[in-house]
């Protein structure tokens, strides 16, 4: 029976879903004293193609807070965006969502 306390449930390795796969991470940006904040929220919809309401809303959360989580998703494309972030100057990092 399953739900007995000694019971132990074995994963077919063949067919587990790998957690590290599953894990959202997150697309941040911190504030810099070099872009101005037409260009970040310029960039913000180049790259992910946010209205212009996002973008300025995304890029005044940097300006004021610091940094902001911009994105939020599959790794592969996480690591995608920040290095097309990082092309146009941006501080631009990758984290694991908690």
């Amino acid at each position: 029976m399953p739900n007995d306390p000694g019971t132990t449930i074995l994963l077919d390795p063949e067919t587990a879903t790998d957690l590290r796969l599953t894990t959202p991470w997150q697309v941040v940006v911190q504030d810099d004293p070099v872009n101005l904040m037409g260009f970040v929220t310029m960039v913000f919809r180049r790259v992910f193609g946010y209205s212009e309401d996002k973008a300025t809303q995304l890029m005044l959360e940097v300006h004021h807070l610091g940094e902001s989580i911009v994105w939020t998703g599959q790794r592969e494309k996480a690591e995608f965006y920040v290095a097309q972030l990082q092309g146009y100057q941006l501080r631009a990092t990758l984290r694991k969502a908690s």
